[in-house]
């Protein structure tokens, strides 16, 4: 088919790569040279054709003739071309030397074109810019839900021990059970931060306690200044014999009795004098 033919029912029939809008009739097809749809742009409607492309930077010249046109898998020839400018144009100007120059003009604007934007991309690479991230609306909405339950739980949970620690104030517990979790009684609290409790373990006075325990047996003896001197005997000898051989905090039986025959012989002075 003739590419005249090719062309007719393009512009006058239907193609899907034609885009029409208030300013032109533009073309989708990503080997059109100017991006026109025109006679002389047209992919389709020229068997002998030459673009450039753009594959993750790198810039290939692509060329298509009208030998290879019944061989749809090897249409068009691929030439990579170098990222210097100046070399790709000779490289160009080598491979499209006997092509016509309306179409080699078109392809090294295309080139210039495409060399711009691709520094200008390296440029906004460079610079530091705020990166906005879509967050879908339902996971938003599931963490706000979660949120405002977790808030409306603490609340509760800070009620109830509220009100456990103003009965336990209030004294609507005994007094003897402490086994409250710490997370709903705090004993630190009632203690200033100042202040700190220090506990402290004593070994128990000896001969303190023994002589609180003689000194309740002497509570019955009669004043006198003749008595001191015998009271002050008998306690020192009181004294020694309970550091000899006494147990704490328990009378021993000989004590007492002596200080029953004491007892006596005061009363039988005292009946003499008298």
């Amino acid at each position: 088919m003739s590419d005249d033919v090719v062309w007719h029912c393009i512009r006058h029939g239907h193609c899907s790569f034609m885009a029409k809008i208030e300013t032109g009739i533009f073309c989708r097809n990503p080997y059109n040279v100017t991006g026109i749809c025109n006679r002389s742009s047209c992919p389709l409607a020229n068997s002998r054709y030459a673009t450039i492309r753009d594959h993750d930077g790198i810039f290939y010249l692509y060329m298509k003739t009208a030998e290879r046109a019944h061989l749809p898998n090897k249409l068009w020839e691929r030439v990579k071309l170098p990222r210097n400018y100046e070399k790709a144009i000779e490289v160009i100007n080598k491979r499209l030397e006997f092509w016509p120059q309306l179409l080699v003009h078109k392809i090294k604007q295309r080139l210039t074109k495409m060399t711009q934007y691709r520094i200008r991309m390296r440029k906004f690479q460079l610079k530091v810019r705020e990166k906005l991230m879509t967050v879908p609306r339902k996971k938003t909405q599931i963490g706000n839900t979660k949120e405002r339950k977790a808030d409306q739980a603490a609340k509760i949970d800070n009620c109830i021990r509220s009100e456990l620690l103003e009965r336990l104030k209030n004294g609507c517990y005994p007094s003897g059970i402490w086994n409250y979790p710490d997370k709903i009684v705090d004993l630190d609290e009632d203690v200033p931060e100042d202040e700190e409790c220090e506990l402290e373990y004593v070994e128990p006075d000896e001969i303190g306690m023994e002589m609180d325990d003689d000194m309740e047996d002497f509570e019955s003896l009669p004043n006198g200044e003749d008595d001191s001197t015998d009271a002050d005997h008998v306690l020192h000898e009181l004294v020694e014999k309970k550091k000899k051989g006494s147990k704490i905090g328990k009378r021993s039986t000989k004590v007492m009795n002596e200080l029953l025959e004491q007892d006596e012989d005061m009363d039988s002075r005292q009946r003499t004098l008298v």
